[in-house]
């Protein structure tokens, strides 16, 4: 649950926007919590979001300026990206201790012509200048200013974010000794160009992602991967899985390894990698990485990847219940990578979608795509390619 009201209290954790690959929240949630609360009442909306679609957070900033109640955000964890642009409706901005604040340019990928490619210029200039003028209202800097800060994306301390505007005050120490910082949403914050050190620490020992993170000649959102699968026999009517799972993530993961039956890992990494394995979700993995011989890194890594693929497989599943449950368990027993396993799952929704809306005759988007809203969700949640037809 990502939008919870609790008395004249709402809480907003996650995405912004519903898509495909994280727990988010929508404008239409927003606003039914907003109405709960009552249209006079007075509300404070506890944020942590490291933002997801512009358009659903300009409509959660319009729903949230609409209230007639005095409006107070406090931002708990981050507010990056969309999430900060819904913040700015608010009466008043408050940061927590230890959160961060973020304001940037809207991005996206096209694919298609070189007039799709147009249109989508215009569409990312629109809405930056929307943005803009969003957060010049708040702050009372000018619209190009403020478009200025968007371009260099600057992540804000709550004491920053009050100098330049953006909030109305920060929380001080005493105010929050007895409550620890609240850790920001899980997302990847390496697809962001310029994300501090400590979320990229903190994404990497909560196994958020397992990709490398990238430098200034690697895409922050890679398309997908074309490596070939790990070639499996067929046994009857299904692929034959492998009797080691781990060990066949492994070869995509790590690459090719030498048999480590024989190593003895210490007892404290021992007990360190049975932890995160239970930590992270897959205790089964734990067995088979100890008889690997696997070093604690190597370990965190693998379980990053299963962990992912393990969620991505129950985000689908509530999509599309129709998909099976050991989907997961499958496609770590085939060594899929995260992005390979994404790109099947998409493909499997995408292939639901047209059949839903061929049967109930759902009108298209008038370019004869009945895939457009799921090829767009897709584009945003992830920043990687659909495949071309």
């Amino acid at each position: 649950m990502t939008v919870l009201v609790s008395g004249s209290e709402i809480v907003l954790s996650g995405t912004v926007g519903n898509l495909y690959w994280d727990e988010g929240f929508t404008a239409a949630e927003v606003s039914v919590a907003l109405a709960q609360i009552g249209r006079s009442q007075d509300v404070t909306i506890r944020l942590n979001s490291p933002g997801g679609i512009a358009s659903e957070g300009a409509a959660i900033h319009a729903a949230i300026a609409a209230h007639q109640g005095r409006t107070v955000v406090i931002v708990e964890g981050v507010a990056a990206s969309a999430a900060s642009a819904l913040a700015m409706a608010a009466d008043e901005v408050v940061m927590s201790l230890g959160a961060l604040m973020m304001v940037h340019d809207p991005s996206g990928f096209t694919f298609g012509t070189a007039a799709d490619h147009e249109a989508s210029l215009r569409e990312l200039t629109a809405l930056a200048t929307a943005m803009a003028a969003i957060y010049a209202d708040k702050t009372g800097r000018t619209a190009d200013q403020a478009r200025a800060d968007m371009r260099a994306e600057i992540w804000m301390t709550p004491e920053e974010a009050v100098a330049r505007g953006y909030a109305d005050r920060a929380l001080s120490r005493a105010a929050n000794d007895d409550e620890a910082p609240i850790e920001p949403a899980a997302f990847d914050y390496r697809l962001f160009a310029h994300p501090p050190e400590r979320l990229v620490a903190l994404a990497d020992k909560r196994a958020w992602t397992s990709r490398a993170r990238p430098t200034a000649a690697s895409p922050a959102a890679p398309s997908r991967l074309t490596e070939k699968l790990m070639a499996i026999e067929p046994a009857g009517n299904g692929p034959a899985l492998p009797q080691n799972p781990s060990a066949a993530l492994a070869t995509v993961v790590d690459g090719p390894r030498a048999d480590a039956s024989s190593t003895t890992l210490a007892r404290a990494d021992a007990a360190e990698i049975a932890k995160l394995c239970v930590d992270g979700g897959v205790p089964a993995m734990a067995s088979a990485l100890l008889a690997e011989g696997v070093t604690v890194a190597q370990a965190k890594e693998r379980i990053g990847a299963a962990g992912q693929i393990n969620d991505l497989v129950a985000l689908a599943r509530r999509k599309d219940p129709t998909l099976p449950a050991e989907l997961g368990a499958t496609m770590l027993a085939e060594g899929k990578t995260v992005e390979q396993a994404r790109a099947a799952l998409f493909d499997k929704l995408v292939a639901a979608e047209e059949k839903t809306a061929v049967s109930s005759h759902v009108p298209t988007d008038g370019k004869g795509d009945p895939t457009a809203r799921i090829v767009g969700h897709y584009r945003a949640a992830t920043g990687a390619k659909p495949r071309a037809a």
